[in-house]
């Protein structure tokens, strides 16, 4: 079932975009005096393989700034090689040439990185589907600062869970919790006093001993965290047999690499920091191409609108760039 993520935006959320075209932009914008605001389009292309996410923030980059745009391709379309090798366009952007420049970075940085989350997201879930696991494969609380909101719209567009956004968004009590009060019991019967029924309480276990502790206190989700597969799956097996209703969430250093060590009927997540920290990017670029054909300088060629159609034909992104010698 496909969903639209964008519904879940905070009010605040444009904000921080605005923030970000203000960061590139805080005084003269001497390159877009250059062009100047003749109105032309551009096309935003897909150069390499992964799931395009990102789609909102890109969005309100450009109507910011004062510019249309058209997606061809849904948010969720997985590039492949071979659109990645034609630089497939996914995108027509119209407006002034100076805010096309103005909005271009901004857009392709959100893009870039939204879809890189999105993608290895994409590609730890197929592993654990094609491995017949039942459980979900998760984020942490390991984002960007300023730019978490974006990478955990990522994962959500990948496939994956975004486990807990914030501090208060579910409680987790974790060894520096439980040092301060004692004991498991003690962070648990705290925690439960403050959020009572409506916010699931997880706690960090690094012994099973924990784990029973911690069930036993009432807790809903443990992580058991930095085992070793073999030794986990035991672990989990025999707290699952005493407490069925327990969330079991395997954590530490795991990769999806290595994940497909940790699958079992009982445990229920898999969180991966790699997800939010340490992730490649998609690559994207903007590519204008003026209204009317004209030749310019050196011979280079801007297409006229009517040898373009973006939505088939002949012409592809590769002739785009061959004619602006890229």
């Amino acid at each position: 079932m496909e969903h639209d993520w964008s519904a879940l935006l905070p009010p605040t959320w444009k904000e921080e975009v605005i923030h970000w075209i203000q960061q590139d932009i805080p005084k003269w914008d001497v390159g877009g005096f250059v062009v100047g605001d003749a109105p032309h389009y551009a096309m935003l292309l897909g150069k390499s393989e992964g799931v395009l996410a990102g789609v909102p923030f890109a969005n309100f980059v450009f109507e910011y700034v004062g510019l249309t745009v058209e997606w061809l391709k849904p948010e969720g379309h997985y590039i492949t090689a071979e659109e990645a090798a034609a630089k497939t366009p996914v995108a027509k952007v119209s407006g002034p040439t100076r805010k096309l420049l103005v909005a271009e970075r901004t857009a392709l940085n959100t893009l870039a990185r939204c879809s890189g989350v999105a993608s290895a997201a994409h590609a730890a879930m197929g592993i654990a589907r094609e491995h017949g696991w039942h459980g979900k494969v998760a984020g942490t609380r390991k984002t960007t600062p300023g730019f978490g909101i974006v990478e955990k719209y990522g994962l959500l567009v990948g496939g994956a869970d975004t486990h807990r956004m914030d501090l208060s968004n579910m409680v987790m009590l974790k060894d520096n919790h439980i040092w301060s009060t004692g004991s498991i019991t003690a962070s648990v019967a705290k925690a439960r006093a403050a959020c009572g029924f409506s916010t699931k309480i997880e706690v960090e276990c690094t012994s099973e001993q924990d784990a029973c502790e911690a069930c036993t206190a009432g807790c809903d989700i443990i992580m058991l965290d930095n085992y070793a597969p073999a030794e986990l799956k035991q672990v989990a097996a025999r707290v699952k047999q005493r407490w069925p209703h327990v969330i079991i969430e395997a954590s530490g250093g795991i990769t999806s690499a290595t994940m497909p060590a940790f699958f079992s009927e009982h445990v229920d997540i898999i969180s991966q920091g790699a997800l939010t920290q340490g992730y490649g990017v998609v690559d994207f670029s903007l590519k204008a191409l003026e209204a009317q054909g004209v030749k310019v300088a050196g011979g280079m060629h801007k297409f006229d609108a009517s040898e373009v159609d973006v939505h088939g034909g002949n012409a592809t992104a590769d002739d785009f760039l061959d004619a602006f010698g890229m």
